[in-house]
């Protein structure tokens, strides 16, 4: 009988919880044998409690998998069957000084895109190369499933740097599918979207529901199905909408809507509580629970976090790899003239055919230009940011931080650049290093 081992690197995430649920209620067909948690020293003493809660939930569930914690990353990923990287590099500390030092600048602080986003990538992308050395050399016909974010930017990194066989995955778009599926009072697999773009710039430019098109009720805010239920304007002015002709991403609003997202940002910055700062208390609680001897499934609470479903988004995506069912799930990968507006070479996020030994990206077609201008910069500015992070070339940093939407100024790119820099030369060796290797 063939033996399935799935390795966790960052298994003392808060999000693990929901993993385990997932790979729990899948185990009929998945057949899992062993899960691995792996974590970094700093993280040892959430993995140590991720270690006991996931005991329980196995327990509670009469299942014979081996569950192993460990901060032995190699003997972790060694002949393992799918690795799922969710870690942050920094923790919730550097996160922290991201976002503080963009305010501190007047330009957007966020996780993932513009120069909070820009930062993580610096930090994350050499780490994650590392570990996929690790898959190269120790379970080569492993599927890497990565979460961590900026995951668009992380995953263009390995598809370029690695051999690895690699799926970015994020929960957004699954967010879309439950959101529509309660609109409508349908199952999600009634419903039917087209995205197009790249991770946290995608555009719905498509919405079936049972096969007929309802875009129009969302782009309008009128529908006259009755069995829509208040329709989503998701924030959006309605003429904009119309004119756009597609649905924008909870994160456009940082694209269309600067100003007035910028304002908040920096009310909260002046009031020392930016979304890193709420982030951490809702850790704190979750970690807390976690703790509980009697507690054996996932709280309801950790849906309170930015990333709820992503591992049911995972857990789908790995039954679909397992059983070769050729379903479509919408995923980061490499172009390959999808969007043929965008290199072959680059990452995008848009529907795709999967099979048990490869993932295809179905065909776009036609891109608007009011949807190819902003794409396309964006996408040379991560084309950028890989660079940046593989080679440590300031220059080539300046450049991408430069290019990016959200930073209004060279001069402005160029004060940021320096000051996060230098708040992050721990995680960045490849900057601070000589032409001969030698630290600076």
């Amino acid at each position: 009988m063939s033996t399935m081992k799935i390795t966790v690197i960052g298994g003392g995430s808060s999000y693990t919880p929901e993993l385990l649920e997932g790979i729990i209620g899948e185990q009929g067909l998945l057949g899992v044998s062993e899960i691995w948690l792996v974590d970094v020293p700093q993280g040892q003493e959430k993995l140590s409690i991720m270690e006991k809660l996931a005991g329980r939930m196995i327990r509670k569930a009469g299942l014979p998998i081996k569950l192993t914690a460990t901060l032995d990353r190699r003997a972790a990923i060694k002949d393992a069957s799918y690795v799922i990287t969710q870690i942050r590099v920094g923790q919730l500390e550097m996160r922290r000084s991201d976002e503080y030092i963009s305010l501190k600048h007047r330009v957007i602080g966020q996780e993932t895109t513009g120069a909070g986003g820009f930062m993580k990538a610096l930090r994350t992308i050499p780490v994650l190369l590392d570990i996929c050395r690790d898959i190269e050399e120790l379970a080569p016909d492993a599927w890497l499933l990565n979460f961590t974010n900026p995951a668009g930017l992380v995953t263009e990194a390995i598809l370029k740097h690695s051999n690895v066989k690699v799926v970015g995955l994020c929960n957004n778009p699954i967010n879309y599918y439950k959101k529509f599926s309660q609109t409508y009072n349908v199952d999600m697999e009634d419903i039917s979207l087209t995205f197009v773009g790249i991770n946290h710039l995608i555009w719905i430019t498509e919405l079936h529901v049972k096969g007929e098109s309802r875009i129009e009720d969302i782009l309008t805010g009128v529908s006259d199905s009755y069995e829509a239920r208040n329709i989503p304007s998701f924030g959006w002015d309605l003429d904009f909408l119309q004119s756009l002709r597609a649905i924008p991403c909870g994160y456009h609003k940082y694209y269309y809507q600067t100003d007035r997202l910028l304002e908040q940002q920096l009310e909260q910055y002046r009031q020392n509580e930016t979304r890193a700062d709420q982030v951490r208390k809702v850790e704190k609680q979750l970690f807390d629970l976690y703790q509980n001897p009697s507690l054996d499934e996932k709280p309801q609470a950790l849906e309170q976090r930015g990333g709820a479903y992503y591992s049911e988004a995972a857990v789908r995506l790995m039954t679909s790899l397992h059983a070769d069912s050729r379903d479509i799930h919408t995923l980061n990968v490499r172009n390959d003239g999808a969007i043929s507006c965008l290199p072959e070479d680059a990452c995008i996020e848009v529907n795709c055919v999967v099979e048990s030994h490869r993932v295809t990206p179905l065909q776009v077609g036609y891109v608007p230009p009011q949807i190819r201008g902003l794409l396309q910069v964006v996408k040379a500015y991560e084309e950028l940011t890989v660079e940046a992070a593989v080679t440590g070339d300031k220059g080539v940093a300046l450049q991408a931080l430069t290019l990016h939407p959200l930073i209004p100024s060279a001069g402005k790119a160029k004060a940021v650049l320096e000051e996060m820099l230098e708040a992050n030369r721990h995680y960045l060796p490849s900057f601070y290093q000589d032409r001969q290797g030698v630290n600076q």
